[in-house]
């Protein structure tokens, strides 16, 4: 079976982020000083072949501890959905 993967990893909310924060003051001097708290992170999106849901939320997890995010630094979150495939 195909799964596909949105993976959001995020810097966690105890550290600064450099980035949020410049997007932030950017937006402030735009006129949108109702905007607080922006966070910049990285949105992955994979396609993987597995036997089951849980097969495939299984390599996930490990990609994501292994390869994708630096545990000291940052967060991860996803979700595993079977990918719909169309005929016609």
């Amino acid at each position: 079976m195909k799964f596909i993967s949105d993976i959001d990893v995020m810097p966690l909310k105890a550290l600064l982020d450099p980035q949020g924060k410049a997007v932030t003051m950017t937006l402030h001097n735009n006129g949108y000083a109702e905007i607080e708290n922006v966070r910049i992170g990285k949105h992955i999106t994979l396609e993987i072949e597995a036997e089951s849901k849980d097969a495939a939320e299984k390599k996930v997890r490990e990609i994501c501890i292994r390869l994708l995010h630096n545990p000291v630094m940052e967060g991860y979150q996803f979700t595993v959905s079977e990918l719909q495939t169309h005929t016609g």
